[in-house]
């Protein structure tokens, strides 16, 4: 996923296309550009012609979080899928663990053993999974790349709409609560090397909380006697 990545894009995606190749089987790497203005689109059309794995999806405006999971959740093929973002900051090395992983799990959520970043970044993050906890329940942990079998998705219907990460929160909530096997596994994490951060900001945060309220009342009304 890319929004405004033109410096972080293309090294990201061969780094991925080089880890993808090395591990033997089929795969297709979808960019999905979410209504870059920097020349990120054009970027990923350049890389999609020059690699015959790589596609692209052009959102044409910028739908956030939500946008580009719902995107990859409807176009993507594969029997696993996973979600990168193109800041580079996960390195594609994970995927080698997340893979034998996968084999025996249902769902495999990556998280991050010591969250670095800015202090204001870190209280964010804490107060998101505070908050979550009060209001949906207690979850699997979870910071950043997860894997998950794609026949899981046309099982469980996910509900959610907005910009923010509701649908991904859903999906990891709908997913545990069937029984299906969860892994949990610590991953590497680095800076960035270029660009800023464009998630933790008042636009995204004030979607969260609203997405989050909207999953509270649907999952409170589905356990509801009738």
């Amino acid at each position: 996923m890319t929004y405004n990545e033109i410096e972080s894009l293309s090294p990201v995606a061969e780094e991925l296309l080089g880890v993808l190749r090395g591990l033997g089987f089929p795969f297709e790497l979808l960019i999905v550009d979410d209504g870059s203005t920097d020349g990120s689109g054009a970027l990923a059309d350049e890389l999609a012609r020059s690699n015959p794995e790589v596609s692209v999806l052009h959102h044409t405006e910028n739908l956030g979080l939500g946008g580009v999971y719902r995107s990859g959740f409807d176009k993507a093929r594969g029997r696993f899928l996973t979600f990168f973002p193109a800041d580079g900051q996960f390195p594609a090395s994970i995927l080698h663990d997340f893979c034998g992983s996968a084999e025996s799990a249902d769902l495999v959520l990556g998280y991050l053993p010591t969250r670095p970043g800015a202090p204001l970044a870190r209280a964010f993050s804490g107060a998101e999974r505070l908050l979550f906890r009060v209001l949906v329940g207690r979850m699997p942990r979870f910071q950043g790349v997860f894997m998950l079998r794609r026949e899981l998705l046309q099982r469980i219907p996910l509900a959610s709409r907005g910009r923010g990460w509701g649908i991904l929160m859903e999906m990891i909530v709908r997913v545990s609560g069937t029984g299906c096997r969860v892994r949990c596994q610590p991953t590497a994490y680095r800076p960035r090397a270029a660009g800023r951060s464009k998630v933790m900001n008042g636009r995204t945060v004030v979607s969260n909380f609203l997405q989050l309220l909207e999953l509270r009342r649907v999952l409170r009304a589905e356990t509801r006697p009738t």
